[in-house]
C-alpha cells in the first residue's frame, strides 16, 4: 500500500504540554490526507500580570479551521475551566458542526456557559456514567474516576489500530465523599484486552506518596470549624463539590448557618443540587440576611481563595463588600492551595485581613491536612500504570518538566515506549513506533474584549 493512502493513528497536543491548564487535545485516524478526528477537552488558561487586559487566553486552532467538517464529535472529560472554558469561545472558529459530549455535571455546566454567550442552539449531548459512544472510526467510553470536581472520566479510545486510554484529570480517592469511586475492574478489564498508549496526567509527578482523600479533609474541618469562636469564612475552590458539600456539613455539626459567596460558588452547587451530585442540602443563608445572625452562629463560604480582588473574599477583605464584613475574633480558613503565580495577590488579601484582626489558617500551618490534591502523585500514578499496561507512555497536563520526568517513570514502571510530547506535536502512534511526524500550528489565542486574537496582533503585541 502507498503510505500516503496508510491508515494512522495519531495524537496531537494543541494545549496543556508544556504547561498546566488550556488542555485541547485531539485523536485523528486514516490516512494523512483524509483524517477523521476527534477533540478531548477545550480550555482555557486565565490572563496575569503579563497579559494586561486579557482575562481569558486559549489554544490557538488555526490548523482545524479548515478541516472542521473532519471533526467527527467533541469529547469533555470534566467540567474545569482549563478543560471546557474556550468552548464558546472556540467552537465559531472551528466551523464544525460535531456533537458535543459529556456527563450530566459538565454537561448542565457547559449549556450554562453557552447559553451566556447567546449559543443556548448548541447542544450537549448527555452520556451516562460508563456510556459508550460511537463515532466515525472511534468508539469512545466514559470510565469513571476520582478527582476534585464531580464525575471526572477517563476515556478510551478504539480504533481500528489499537486503543488508547486518555486519563482526563484524576487521582485515587478511597473516600471521594461525592460521586463514584474509580472504575478499577474497568481499567484492568482494559488493560487486560490491551491498551497501545496511556496519555496521563503529570500535574504530581514529582510529589512521593499518594494525594490524600477528601474524607481525611472532611473529618479535620470538621474537628477545626468545631473548636472555633466569632465569625468564620472558608474559601475553597467552587468547583470542588466534595470539599463544598464537606464545609456545609462541618458547619451544621458546628450549630452555624452557611452564607454561599460569590457567583461561582451558587452556580456551581446549583449545578451539583439539580443534577443530584449533592443531595439534601440545607437551607442556605441569603447574604442580605447573613449580618442578623450571631457570629458564632454563621459560616461564609466564598469564592476568593487565589487572592482575586474582586471574588467574594477579596471585596471583604478590601472593605467592599456591601453585606458583610470580618475583624477581630473572626477567622478565615484557605482549603486550598496556592496555585503559582496567585502568590502576590493571596498573600496581600492574607494581610489585609491579618491587618484587621482576622485569624487566618491555611493547609500549611495544620498537621492535619485541610485540603489535599485532586491530581495523581507516584504511587497513583504507578497503580494507574499497573492496571493499564499501556505499550505507550504518553505524558501530558504538565510543564516541560513535569512531562520528561513522568516519561522517565513510566520507564522505570516497565512501559516500553514514552514519548514527551509538545503542544503542536503531531504523534503517530500506530503503525511502527510512536514518532512526531509533523509539527502543526499552535500556540494562544487571547480574548481581547469580545474578540478572539491571535499572538501576533499588533494591539497585543504592544501590551504584552
Amino acid at each position: 500500500m502507498n503510505k500516503k493512502n496508510q491508515a494512522e493513528l495519531v495524537f496531537l497536543p494543541l494545549g496543556g504540554c508544556g504547561e498546566i491548564g488550556m488542555n485541547l487535545n485531539a485523536y485523528g485516524y486514516g490516512p494523512a490526507n483524509d483524517r477523521r478526528w476527534i477533540l478531548i477537552d477545550v480550555g482555557v488558561t486565565f490572563g496575569g500580570d503579563d497579559t494586561p487586559g486579557i482575562d481569558l487566553i486559549t489554544p490557538d486552532v488555526s490548523f482545524f479551521e479548515e478541516q472542521g467538517d473532519r471533526i467527527d464529535a467533541i469529547f469533555l472529560t470534566h467540567a474545569h475551566e482549563d478543560h471546557i472554558g474556550a468552548i464558546g469561545l472556540l467552537l465559531p472558529l472551528l466551523h464544525t458542526r460535531a456533537p458535543l459530549y459529556a456527563t450530566a455535571f459538565t454537561a448542565h455546566l457547559v449549556a450554562a456557559k453557552l447559553a451566556e454567550r447567546g449559543q443556548s442552539h448548541i447542544d450537549v449531548n448527555v452520556v451516562p456514567l460508563g456510556g459508550e459512544i460511537e463515532v466515525g472510526p472511534f468508539t469512545v467510553q466514559y470510565i469513571t474516576l476520582t478527582h476534585s470536581i464531580p464525575e471526572p472520566n477517563a476515556l478510551a479510545i478504539t480504533t481500528p489500530l489499537g486503543r488508547i486510554m486518555h486519563t482526563g484529570d484524576w487521582k485515587i480517592d478511597p473516600d471521594p465523599l461525592v460521586g463514584e469511586e474509580t472504575d478499577v475492574e474497568t481499567l484492568t478489564r482494559m488493560g487486560d484486552e490491551g491498551v497501545l498508549a496511556m496519555v496521563c496526567d503529570s500535574t504530581n509527578v514529582f510529589v512521593e506518596g499518594e494525594s490524600g482523600s477528601e474524607g481525611t479533609v472532611r473529618t479535620n474541618l470538621i474537628e477545626l470549624i468545631g473548636t472555633l469562636k466569632g465569625k468564620v469564612a472558608v474559601t475553597t475552590f467552587a468547583s470542588n463539590v466534595a470539599r463544598v458539600a464537606t464545609v456545609i456539613e462541618a458547619a451544621r455539626q458546628a450549630g452555624r448557618s452557611v452564607c454561599l459567596l460569590g457567583r461561582s460558588m451558587h452556580k456551581i452547587t446549583k449545578a451539583a443540587v439539580e443534577t443530584g451530585v449533592i443531595k439534601n442540602l440545607p437551607d442556605l443563608v441569603d447574604e442580605e440576611n447573613a449580618g442578623s445572625f450571631p457570629d458564632d452562629k454563621i459560616l461564609y463560604l466564598c469564592t476568593g481563595s487565589q487572592g482575586e480582588a474582586r471574588a467574594a473574599l477579596g471585596r471583604i477583605a478590601y472593605g467592599e463588600h456591601r453585606n458583610d464584613t470580618l475583624g477581630e475574633d473572626d477567622t478565615v480558613i484557605f482549603s486550598s492551595r496556592v496555585i503559582p503565580g496567585n502568590e502576590k495577590g493571596i498573600f496581600a488579601m492574607q494581610n489585609t485581613l491579618a491587618e484587621s484582626g482576622v485569624r487566618i489558617i491555611t493547609d500549611r500551618d495544620r498537621a492535619k491536612p485541610i485540603h489535599v490534591s485532586g491530581h495523581p502523585a507516584r504511587d497513583e500514578l504507578r497503580r494507574m500504570y499497573q492496571w493499564v499496561r499501556p505499550q505507550i507512555a504518553v505524558p501530558v497536563h504538565g510543564e516541560r518538566r513535569h512531562i520528561v520526568e513522568h516519561a522517565a517513570y513510566a520507564r522505570g514502571l516497565q512501559v516500553g515506549q514514552a514519548v514527551t510530547p509538545r503542544n503542536g506535536d503531531l504523534i503517530r502512534l500506530a503503525p511502527g513506533k510512536p514518532e512526531t511526524v509533523d509539527i502543526v500550528p499552535n500556540g494562544r489565542m487571547y480574548l481581547d474584549g469580545n474578540r478572539m486574537v491571535p499572538a501576533g496582533s499588533e494591539g497585543l503585541r504592544e501590551r504584552i
